[in-house]
């Protein structure tokens, strides 16, 4: 029956107002306004740039294969199985047997579920390097699922140190999503000017400190490498003394005896250690400051330096400094990064996209309020108000959870109208009917009510069902539609049936004498 407890009717107008307040907030000033948070405008509505990164995996592939060769040379040495021609050609490891009684036990170690030389099987059904066998000659290449894995471990790694650089630049509400497996899409909004951000996700940031030397009979050998600037190059020893896994902050700083610009960087306990030792026996020598295969500085060594801390000095401006700072606290990127494909969204256009998604939903929304005042009269006029209700329903719970609105979120909110809409037609032809069977003005109404909710709700579950999966299939634009659609169903049904119905309800009630109610 069309009765409301007075419980009931408090509650929906608490609720009301709260999110009606709550939705109002993203067109107040803050300082006025008790609610702080409010809807973030996308891309393709605030402007902004747009990133997609390729992942070079070639590196990592290249360190992996060079670390399980190691590996296998010295696991054979432990079993005193002599290889022959263990080497590294065109991502394929070859190696010989010498004892062609052993091949069979080599071919074990390599294929057994449990090798400890060529894992994954337990996880994958699959070992990390497929092996050839020839005669004595053994080949070894990465699997599928080796490379999966390779790809999806860099992926992730490289998610997270680009999330960390572009938090530090302080952009509002970046949208770093994967692409593929070895893709990374970075969307900036309010960003008109992508090049800092773009030379910083450019650079891997991978620090080494190691001795100049002079000696081309160095044990660890040398590497000759030139300066940032690209002056003259210097031989550098391949022994690492520590590299940037070892730092725990960078900032930049000014020197106030020199006057110039350094980036001061704090060691962890391990690399405080090992830089004093080499500082206490290297004094005299050149430490050449390596970032992705430049030298950036290469001081003399004066004095021991075993507080754990130090400064690298280089023709530095503070926004250099700062950006190198940057660099080393976000840690090194696992592989380069390429970007493939660049756009930048102009402010203007964005404007031109938010006008013109306002101005389809307010054309809309006014065709459907003339539509059901002239159809269904004061019930369309309360129809409307519920509708009006379910667009600020929506708004509130996008600013609650400081949601990114795209353009097709606005499409989705235009949508939600038409839904809200619907549901509220499907009811009012459904008490047409009932009114025919039925004089009684209150049991026709709640017999619409009644009769007409499976309909209504099998629809929206329908429809919330697609939503969830363009939500999880989707990309960004998609998901911006999806997520929209999907708060609208549940505003849309909570608006029909708790406010539209409340108030019809209390209108049917008090004039129920009166004959053709609608």
């Amino acid at each position: 029956m069309l009765y409301f407890s007075k419980l009931r009717i408090t509650l929906v107008s608490i609720l009301t107002i709260i999110f009606v307040l709550i939705s109002t907030s993203n067109f107040v000033d803050d300082n006025k306004n008790f609610f702080k948070k409010k809807i973030n405008l996308g891309l393709d509505l605030q402007g902004g740039s747009y990133l997609l990164l390729e992942i070079d995996n070639q590196p990592i592939i290249t360190q992996k294969l060079q670390n399980t060769l190691t590996t296998i040379r010295n696991f054979f040495k432990e079993k005193k199985i002599k290889l022959i021609d263990l080497r590294i050609e065109d991502n394929n490891i070859f190696f010989s047997i010498k004892d062609i009684n052993e091949i069979d036990n080599v071919k074990d170690f390599f294929i057994n579920e449990e090798s400890v030389i060529n894992t994954y099987y337990p996880k994958f059904k699959s070992h990390q390097f497929n092996v050839e066998i020839k005669e004595n000659n053994f080949k070894l290449f990465f699997s599928k699922y080796g490379i999966i894995e390779i790809k999806s471990s860099s992926q992730e790694q490289a998610i997270e140190i680009v999330r960390r650089r572009v938090d530090e630049i302080g952009t509002n509400e970046p949208n770093i999503l994967k692409r593929g497996n070895d893709r990374i899409l970075v969307e900036l909004p309010g960003l008109d000017d992508p090049m800092r951000i773009k030379s910083l996700l450019g650079k891997t940031a991978n620090l080494t400190f190691r001795f100049v030397t002079q000696n081309t009979e160095d044990s660890f050998g040398v590497d000759k490498i030139s300066y940032e600037d690209g002056s003259e190059e210097a031989l550098v020893s391949k022994r690492i003394i520590l590299n940037g896994d070892n730092l725990l902050d960078a900032q930049p700083r000014m020197n106030n005896q020199t006057n110039e610009t350094v980036v001061t960087f704090t060691l962890d306990r391990v690399g405080a250690k090992r830089f004093g030792k080499a500082t206490t026996n290297g004094i005299g020598k050149q430490l050449a400051i390596v970032l992705d295969g430049k030298i950036i500085s290469a001081p003399v060594i004066r004095d021991a330096i075993i507080s754990g801390s130090g400064q690298i000095s280089g023709d530095f401006t503070f926004q250099s400094a700062t950006d190198l700072a940057l660099l080393l606290r976000s840690g090194a990127l696992p592989a380069p990064l390429e970007i493939i494909e660049e756009r930048t969204v102009g402010p203007d256009l964005g404007q031109d996209s938010i006008e013109a998604g306002i101005i389809a939903l307010i054309i809309g929304f006014i065709l459907v309020i003339l539509f059901m005042f002239i159809k269904y009269r004061i019930f369309g006029l309360i129809a409307n108000l519920a509708l009006i209700i379910n667009i600020f329903l929506l708004t509130g719970i996008l600013t609650i959870f400081e949601a990114t609105l795209t353009l097709p979120g606005i499409a989705g909110i235009i949508l939600t109208v038409g839904m809200a809409v619907d549901a509220n037609v499907l009811i009012f032809e459904r008490i047409k009917e009932e009114y025919k069977n039925e004089k009684n003005s209150v049991l026709a109404f709640d017999s619409g009510y009644v009769k007409s909710k499976t309909a209504i709700i099998d629809a929206n579950i329908t429809t919330l069902l697609a939503a969830i999966i363009l939500f999880f299939m989707g990309s960004g634009p998609i998901k911006g539609f999806s997520v929209t659609l999907g708060i609208g169903i549940f505003t849309t049904l909570f608006s029909v049936y708790f406010i539209a119905r409340l108030l019809t309800g209390l209108y049917v009630l008090k004039n129920k004498e009166k004959m053709n109610l609608i």
